[in-house]
């Protein structure tokens, strides 16, 4: 029997100040600045997955707001889902995940970070309540 493909998930947060900025982090393991996220357990919410993974890469308590974008990268096969959330408690700090953590307005986003992730960002800053929907080969729009 042919082995069926599979998908992985990952959740992601984005995360702004009273100055409009969005919160991204310097990930340790190849040094790309992205969005705070990562891959949704198996035994987890949505929610609680993404909120999650902003604690554990920025210190960062956090609730989510609404859904703003599905994306996926179409040579991993890894669908992101991305929410608006709302800070709570805490202090965004590095962690053993997040070399670095910093907050970026969308123009830094836009001429920093690979349009692959970009996107998310400035997907999520737009009014609009329906979700975006996209497809990226890791680093570009597709």
């Amino acid at each position: 029997m042919t082995e069926l493909p599979r998908h992985s998930v990952s959740v992601a947060g984005v995360v702004t100040d009273d100055q409009g900025r969005v919160l991204v982090i310097q990930r340790r393991d190849n040094g790309a600045w992205q969005l705070p996220g990562g891959v949704l357990e198996l035994t987890e919410t949505v929610e609680d997955g993404m909120c999650r993974e902003v604690l554990e890469e920025t210190g960062l308590i956090v609730r989510p707001v609404r859904l703003t974008g599905v994306y996926k990268n179409m040579k991993l096969g890894v669908v992101a889902l991305v929410f608006l959330a709302e800070a709570v408690a805490g202090e965004p700090t590095p962690t053993d995940e997040s070399a670095a953590v910093d907050w970026w307005t969308p123009e830094q986003v836009r001429d920093r970070m690979a349009e692959a992730f970009a996107v998310r960002i400035l997907d999520a800053l737009k009014t609009g309540l329906v979700p975006a929907i996209g497809q990226n080969d890791g680093v570009t729009l597709l």
